[in-house]
């Protein structure tokens, strides 16, 4: 097997690292509170900025925008974010949950809609999946959309919900049919954050942050338009969702892992215990290689995810995988 990489792939890397040399903004972006409005401002400028030098959603086919990257070249692109500490990508979860559902399940009206407004970070997307009352156990949910006319009308409460206080959209799991089996009567909406009757209220955490939010809907009505997939077929489309979330939580998380990596290396070569630099002590190296390690086995298996999105493909069981490595380091 020859692990060096290709021509192609050479090329790929070399344009990319170029093109972070020239656009990576001078001074890091910062946030002074947790719904602070510039670094908001500021993240989605990054996006659009990546958008149009065509490196926002390098896993999306290119007939969606993207550049339809292979894993090796996700993983190059992974390498590089982390390597020059480039910022947050603010579209995360709208390039990475709900581009690739509107991609599979969505109609044409949708995917010519939105596909493009989330990789130039126009909509800053949430997920309405969670609820106080449900647990892990999604499709218990309660959150419920009755049809009139040409609407949806929504009433419920969603909870764990990040960038909610920030975004433009949210892609919302609500309950169409209490006559049938819990998970059979689930549909999904696309709904507007903006929407009369939709409320966000940040939970607060106990180191003072407040990175979740609850949401509260109250007669919102949602065109029936923004329906994704049929009717009462909405737990198909959270399997969607969630296979992607775990494959392209992987990659945002590689990301910071590598930052929290490279930076804990640098600070044990400057400290010293007991007249040795920590560094030299075969206990941490090991330590720290076996750290190493297991977040190159993450990369492999983020990238065997990735690859089956670039080729139209759900992900599979390494989904889950990922999921739980990221929650345990999380």
């Amino acid at each position: 097997m020859d692990l060096n990489l290709t021509e192609s792939e050479l090329r790929f890397r070399d344009q990319l690292r170029a093109w972070l040399k020239d656009n990576l903004p001078e001074k890091p972006i910062k946030a002074k509170s947790d719904h602070d409005p510039d670094y908001w401002s500021n993240l989605r400028s990054w996006q659009n900025k990546m958008f149009e030098g065509g490196w926002a959603g390098v896993t999306w086919p290119k007939e969606f925008g993207g550049r339809g990257a292979t894993s090796i070249e996700a993983g190059i692109y992974m390498e590089e974010m982390a390597t020059l500490d480039a910022p947050e990508r603010v579209g995360t979860i709208g390039e990475g949950l709900i581009g690739p559902t509107i991609m599979a399940e969505g109609s044409d009206e949708q995917k010519e809609f939105f596909l493009p407004r989330i990789l130039n970070a126009t909509d800053i997307w949430c997920q309405g999946f969670s609820e106080p009352d449900s647990g892990s156990d999604v499709a218990s949910l309660a959150t419920k959309a009755v049809r009139d006319g040409d609407d949806f009308v929504v009433n419920g409460q969603k909870i764990w919900t990040s960038y909610a206080a920030v975004a433009d959209w949210c892609l919302l799991l609500v309950r169409t049919d209490n006559n049938v089996a819990k998970h059979k009567g689930i549909s999904a909406l696309l709904v507007d954050m903006k929407s009369e009757g939709v409320s966000v209220r940040p939970l607060r955490q106990m180191s003072g942050e407040s990175a979740f939010n609850e949401m509260f809907f109250t007669n919102v009505r949602v065109p029936a338009r923004n329906l994704i997939g049929e009717l009462n077929d909405g737990w198909r489309i959270t399997i969607t969702t969630l296979m992607n979330e775990r494959a392209n939580l992987g990659s945002s998380i590689y990301i910071l892992f590598r930052k929290n990596l490279t930076a804990l290396i640098k600070r044990i070569k400057e400290l010293e215990s007991g007249g040795m630099c920590l560094a030299d002590d075969p206990i941490n190296r090991q330590k720290i290689a076996q750290m190493y390690l297991e977040l190159e086995i993450f990369k492999l298996t983020t990238n065997r995810a990735l690859s089956k999105i670039a080729n139209n493909a759900t992900p599979g069981p390494e989904g889950s995988i990922l999921k739980i490595l990221s929650l345990i380091h999380i």
